[in-house]
């Protein structure tokens, strides 16, 4: 079931996830409806507080269009380690009409549970550990739109305020 999308500056996104306790029926039909929706958008990623539910959730395919899709979905991930720095532009679901260059770590482990409630490590570089971390900061309450420097950061606050979205 494909669901809405919140957006920027609705408060649900500035929340902390909780912890999923048990992967459920129920947790793994939230995920294939995060996954739904993150493909009807489309975009690359969509982590549970997108869509208005605090679990630690994430979906992501950064697989293009031509290609077969690479579904990723991980319950409770924590980035293990992290190195190298990068600076790439990011845009978000729920920050539409917008995309600014973000500094991320070039390489990510991240450690979570599968769908089937498996522990399991992945080891990612370039856009998948990108996608890795822009999803994490959504489970702690962070936008992209955090990272970015105060000039920036208030010039899109200053659109927006101007668009009447504040």
């Amino acid at each position: 079931m494909i669901r809405p999308i919140l957006s920027f500056p609705d408060p649900l996104l500035k929340q902390k996830s909780l912890p999923v306790e048990t992967v459920t029926d129920e947790v793994i039909q939230l995920a294939r409806d995060m996954a739904e929706t993150m493909y009807a958008a489309p975009g690359v990623g969509l982590a549970a507080p997108q869509i208005g539910v605090l679990k630690r959730i994430i979906v992501m395919d950064i697989s293009g269009k031509e290609e077969e899709p690479r579904l990723v979905t991980v319950i409770n991930p924590i980035v293990t380690h992290a190195e190298g720095s990068v600076y790439e532009e990011e845009g978000c679901l729920s920050v539409p009409d917008y995309s600014a260059s973000v500094r991320r770590h070039e390489r990510v482990t991240v450690k979570g549970l599968s769908q089937d409630g498996q522990e399991r490590i992945w080891q990612a570089d370039g856009l998948l550990a990108i996608a890795f971390q822009h999803e994490i900061d959504h489970l702690d309450g962070i936008l992209f739109i955090d990272r970015l420097s105060p000039l920036k950061r208030e010039l899109y606050l200053k659109k927006c305020r101007k668009k009447g979205m504040l």
